[in-house]
């Protein structure tokens, strides 16, 4: 079991002037355990860098950002997470089912496990039949499938979206995003999905935490009141839901117009 907490996370980054500029501002929140947490903001707020700042790639100046997990109360390794790019970032001279098995090797997953971790993730994405196909044979919907395998076949306990849908088109965007969302629930997977889109954030988020345009702090935090998989897009709850997160963050671009 493992969840994030942020707390009081303060972020620079050095502009070319030699100053600096503030990105995170005293950021602090709880991702939802066995759930997933949408970071919504606009462009540019932090919510990747904070990403980042979980796995280790970027420090804060101030704060704390971390998995908690039973791992680390009973002395293991630290927790293992798993991270899906906006881009699928595969190695495309390597088939499908190598793809994950580089991941699965990576994290030292023994050996013996391979066949079968692969198998099951590849299924669960819908992608068995093309275990044998080089990703640039696949379409772009199909290779962010395997982005999301790759994501899941070590089997984290913390899995990390970077807008992963937000260079598909519509209509594909829309039946991964519901295919993620199940195959989550499914696992009882704790993730964390950062985004911009309203509609996206209402439909995936167990909690949605808004950040304010940079520098960021919180401005609101939700809790959804539809479970996962009784969100239809069509239904007046869920337009209700989707309305409030609206209303809050257009509060905040009328305040930073200001």
């Amino acid at each position: 079991m493992a969840y994030v907490r942020v707390e009081n996370a303060v972020k620079y980054f050095p502009r070319e002037d030699g100053s600096e500029m503030l990105v995170l501002d005293g950021v602090s929140f709880e991702a939802k355990e066995f759930g997933i947490t949408c970071l919504l903001g606009p462009s540019g707020c932090g919510k990747s860098t904070l990403l980042n700042i979980i796995t280790g790639l970027e420090r804060l100046e101030q704060g704390r950002a971390e998995v908690v997990s039973n791992h680390r109360e009973s002395g293991k390794e630290d927790p293992r997470l798993g991270y899906v790019f906006q881009d699928p970032r595969l190695l495309n001279w390597k088939r499908v089912e190598d793809n994950l098995i580089f991941a699965l090797k990576g994290m030292g997953i023994p050996r013996e496990v391979w066949d079968e971790r692969v198998e099951k993730y590849l299924s669960l994405v819908g992608l068995i039949e093309f275990r044998k196909q080089y990703p640039l044979y696949l379409s772009g919907g199909m290779r962010q499938r395997v982005g999301l395998a790759r994501g899941l076949v070590i089997e984290p306990e913390v899995l990390l979206m970077d807008e992963p849908y937000s260079k598909l088109d519509h209509l594909t965007a829309r039946k991964l995003r519901e295919d993620t969302l199940e195959i989550c629930a499914r696992l009882k997977q704790t993730a964390l999905l950062v985004t911009h889109d309203v509609e996206e954030a209402a439909f995936m988020g167990d909690r949605i935490v808004i950040f304010s345009p940079r520098p960021a702090h919180i401005a609101d935090i939700f809790d959804n009141p539809l479970p996962p998989l009784e969100r239809d897009m069509d239904d007046s709850r869920f337009i209700q839901f989707k309305k409030k997160l609206l209303q809050s963050v257009m509060r905040l671009i009328k305040t930073e117009e200001v």
